[in-house]
């Protein structure tokens, strides 16, 4: 092994190895149980950030750990086709590229372009993938807009369609002006804005007058544009201010409309005004009103968020209807919505219609993509009827067949699917999978997987034209089928057979509503067991928390604070790093900002720390908690411990490489420090087991750097050294053996964690044990065993330890040189304890760097010398011929001077009435065990004093 730990010399060529050999495949064994994780599919529009490799690093150690049980495993990956996302970074190189826009282009040689640059695209998350050490199944790597990702798509739609739980209807969506499509919540980004609340005066009409005799009602609102879109002004039913004007109309200014005065329980008396106009076509709140009142709603917007020529007016059922003139004034037609808004504003003030104006910050919906403000849109777009595939997914949370860990997201789970909506899944994109139905001149309707198929079943001739839907699928919908399309569905593949309903998927919380609950309901829906039984797709859901910056900031381009993963494994410069955070910004004062940033945060750049230690680092923050902050501290020192396991390995090498190490059938002898870490280590792996059957890779990661750094490396290499040096044959042997074989089971069990070092030293410990396999992901992970339990060895060595630690720190404060020999008083009567040191008398000199030791009996005195108390024991340092006078009465005068502080501060806390009658009587006994302690160190501390006067 190279003399430095060099990550950037293994990692690349080993997984290589790896994949070559097809080690990451199922081993086929159906006789063995079977282990399925499938990757929530990536993106395909860029590359991977940390919350990536977090989520990745967690699947890869369940996927290892397990393949080392012998089960058949499968990690399932593939990548999804992201429809907004990859349009609009289509659409942005076009424009950089060629300077044109996609109006230039038909659909046909769009999506043709799109499909080159994901075959590029792709190439860049696969590798990054494998630089991260994922023992994913690479020849069954899918797409969600592979061929047969888009049959089963397909099916998936016709079935749900011919259940009647797939339908069309014209309702409200959110609608990005911008890409000219309907979204989904989760791209929708609600951020605080400081705009203007705008007071209107509503003429009542006929004559009508409020409780205080005005001939009108005020309406608040932050969106004056939609004025031309309203129908009617709601009330509170309790509101005395307005009781008498309920089924009374207003006059709706600038058109003269006249809209009802309608009561309902959603409008909130004391807020604004009391009175909400109501404009079911451009606000949820008011849809849902509508609704309920049956009132008419107009759509004054086009899709790109201008003001239309004429509204389109509809009834609550999405119907046209002419119950409204389309009237829109010629002065406004065609404005841009907020140029609108502002001379709309202008026309009420000119009427005197304005009331007031006030500052007012409010939440604004803003595309997650585009930036632009979303509207709530009136548009035709496909459903899924949500409610009846909720109740089955519920119950199988409810019975246990899945379950969340932490179990706290469950409740989420519940609280979302009991008050399910109906699902839009229609898209006004060009990428993506096009809805399966086609319209005849009439406007009628046919789904079917084909064409052919929609002639063939509805027996229509040839020469009747038929349009297919030009509408896409929301991307959601094919992931939601992902467990069991990836697997083969609808063919009966062996894999589907074997491997699904799947173990675990680990996902964010953010998602749990949109992609986890809608997987779990059309999988119950579509995929049955041997027995009819509708499976479930996972078995357990491993949430993750949100990886936030050191400053507890979400991570995101615009914030320029995103860590790409490789760059911790490969390091960067500053300058690079620079211009990768600030690429494509178009503001210059964003970009300066982030420099500025980055410069205080990286002054020297991000150096190489290879994947291991990134591993590390990611599993270490995985805890229960839903943020994690990111911490480059903590990855340099997981960069430290995977050199302290190099370097300890390299240790053990070098002293059993072309040695005798007992695997011959030899006589060996093992030491107590090698039965101590045998027995440590049975422990150890107990842990480990236990923490990763509970999900706790935080827990299993500072297990293995406990034993790995503290016991193994610090101690029992140490422990080890008297016997190297100077121990018989069958001694040697012993030590030798267990050296080789706690090392090579600490490296299977750190393996599913850091794969590419445990891997590298695995290799060269193989040929000492006469190892013929060729990988070391495929032998048996260590567990515990009741023949290696040794609790009195652990007791031994764990009280040596002591002894060691409190004769160093004796030696620190006489300022002793470590290496120098000593004399050591032992003060006991135990048998035990008599016993330990006389059986281990060469060890215990030998680590302690002792002359000799010397038993005393309890009562023994000799007050010139450092102590200190451990079990069973005094161990005492006499100091008369290293004692520098005036030093040591310094340190005794200033322990005094300490411990006369504190029993002041006890005696007043004692002399106090208030304190004697208000603490609890467990907290008095405390302190008057303190005071007595103190005055007990301050007596001693004065005796030894008075002796080192008198030397």
């Amino acid at each position: 092994m190279e003399k430095s730990y060099n990550p950037q010399h293994i990692e690349k060529l080993l997984y290589q190895n790896w994949e070559k050999k097809g080690y990451f495949k199922p081993n086929g064994d159906t006789s063995q149980e079977a282990f399925c994780v499938v990757m929530p599919p990536p993106n395909v529009t860029g590359s991977l950030h940390i919350g990536h490799a977090f989520q990745q690093t967690l699947m890869d150690m369940m996927i290892r750990y397990h393949r080392m049980q012998g089960k058949n495993t499968l990690w399932q990956t593939g990548t999804d086709h992201a429809g907004i996302a990859t349009q609009i970074l289509i659409t942005r190189k076009i424009a950089d590229e060629e300077n044109k826009t996609s109006q230039d282009y038909d659909n046909h040689t769009l999506i043709d372009k799109t499909w080159q640059w994901k075959n590029k695209s792709n190439r860049i998350i696969s590798d990054q993938m494998r630089r991260l050490g994922n023992s994913v199944d690479w020849t069954r790597e899918r797409f969600t807009l592979d061929q047969g990702f888009s049959d089963a798509v397909r099916k998936t739609f016709v079935h749900l369609y011919k259940e009647k739980l797939i339908y069309r209807k014209k309702r409200l969506v959110n609608w990005d002006p911008k890409l000219c499509t309907a979204i989904s919540d989760l791209e929708v980004e609600n951020l605080e804005k400081k705009g203007s609340m705008w007071y209107i005066r509503y003429p009542l009409a006929n004559g009508a007058q409020t409780v205080n005799g005005k001939t009108y009602v005020v309406v608040a609102t932050t969106r004056p544009e939609t004025i031309l879109g309203d129908t009617g002004v709601a009330v509170n039913p309790l509101d005395i201010r307005y009781q008498n004007l309920i089924g009374k109309f207003v006059v709706l200014p600038l058109i003269n409309r006249l809209i009802p005065i309608i009561s309902d329980k959603y409008v909130e008396m004391a807020k604004g005004t009391g009175c909400m106009k109501i404009t079911p076509a451009h606000d949820f709140y008011d849809y849902e009103i509508g609704c309920r009142h049956q009132l008419p709603m107009i759509n004054i917007f086009t899709y790109n968020g201008k003001l239309r020529h004429y509204s389109q007016v509809y009834d609550s059922h999405g119907q046209e209807t002419n119950s409204y003139a389309p009237v829109i004034p010629v002065a406004f037609r065609g404005l841009d919505r907020f140029e609108a808004r502002t001379a709309i504003i202008q026309e009420i003030n000119k009427i005197g219609l304005l009331e007031d104006i006030q500052t007012h910050c409010f939440m604004v919906p803003h595309g997650e993509r585009s930036g632009v403000v979303i509207e709530a849109m009136l548009t035709t777009q496909w459903y899924v009827r949500m409610a009846p595939l909720a109740k089955v997914a519920t119950q199988a949370v409810a019975s246990g067949k899945i379950q969340f860990v932490p179990r706290q997201y469950t409740n989420m789970y519940f609280s979302w699917m009991r008050n399910i909506e109906d699902w839009c899944i229609s898209r006004q994109l060009w990428w993506g999978h096009r809805i399966p139905a086609w319209y005849d001149p009439s406007g009628n309707v046919y789904v079917a997987h084909s064409e052919q198929e929609v002639r063939k079943e509805n027996d229509l001739s040839d020469n009747l034209p038929l349009t297919q839907e030009v509408d896409v699928l929301d991307t959601w919908f094919s992931s939601a089928l992902w467990t069991f399309v990836s697997l083969g569905w609808p063919k009966c593949t062996k894999e589907l057979k074997i491997f699904h309903p799947t173990n675990v998927l680990v996902s964010g919380f953010d998602i749990i509503f949109f992609w986890i609950a809608r997987m779990i309901m059309l999988t119950m829906h579509f995929v049955k067991d041997d027995r009819g039984q509708f499976q479930v797709p996972f078995k357990t859901v491993y949430v993750t928390g949100l990886i936030r910056d050191h400053e507890g900031q979400k991570m995101s381009k615009s914030k320029g604070n995103i860590l790409d993963p490789l760059d911790m494994i490969d390091g960067i410069s500053l300058e690079d790093l620079i211009k990768k955070r600030t690429k494509n910004m178009m503001k210059p004062q964003l970009a300066e900002k982030i420099r500025k940033r980055t410069k205080e945060q990286f002054p020297c750049g991000i150096e190489a720390h290879g994947a291991d230690a990134l591993r590390f680092t990611l599993a270490s923050l995985a805890s229960t908690g839903r943020d994690i902050h990111w911490d480059m501290k903590r990855l340099k020192g997981y960069r430290h411990f995977c050199n302290k396991l190099w370097n300890g390995s390299r240790f053990v090498l070098m002293n059993t490489e072309k040695h005798d190490c007992g695997f011959s059938g030899d006589e060996l002898e093992l030491s107590l420090p090698d039965r101590w870490i045998i027995a440590k280590f049975n422990y150890t792996a107990q842990a480990w087991h236990d923490a990763l059957e509970r999900y706790r890779f935080d827990l299993a990661a500072n297990i293995l750097y406990e034993f790995t750094w503290n016991q193994f490396c610090d101690w029992y290499l140490e422990l080890t050294k008297p016997t190297l040096h100077g121990g018989t044959k069958s001694q040697l042997r012993g030590t030798r053996h267990t050296l080789v074989n706690v090392l090579t089971d600490l490296l299977c069990l750190a393996h599913p964690l850091i794969p590419f070092i445990t891997e590298t030293i695995w290799q060269r410990v193989k040929v000492i044990k006469n190892i013929a396999d060729e990988t070391i992901m495929l032998q048996p992970i260590p567990a515990f065993s009741e023949t290696r339990i040794n609790d009195k060895a652990i007791e031994d060595i764990d009280w040596m330890k002591r002894v060691i630690i409190a004769i160093r720190n004796m030696r620190n404060k006489a300022r002793i040189p470590q290496a120098h020999p000593l004399d050591l008083l032992l003060r006991t009567n135990s048998k035990h304890v008599i016993d330990r040191v006389n059986n281990n008398d060469r060890l215990l000199k030998a680590l302690a760097h002792l002359k000799t030791i010397q038993i005393v009996p309890e009562d023994a005195n000799h007050p010139l010398a450092y102590n200190e108390s451990i079990e069973d024991a005094d161990i005492l340092l006499p100091l008369t011929d290293w004692i520098d006078k005036n030093i040591e009465l310094n340190r005794i005068t200033g322990e005094i001077m300490q411990l006369e502080a504190a029993t002041k501060q006890i005696n007043s806390k004692l002399d106090n009435k208030d304190f004697i009658r208000l603490a609890p009587e467990a907290i008095m006994i405390k302190e008057k065990k303190r005071l007595r302690e103190c005055e007990l160190k301050i007596a001693k501390l004065i005796e030894k004093k008075m002796l080192i006067l008198a030397i």
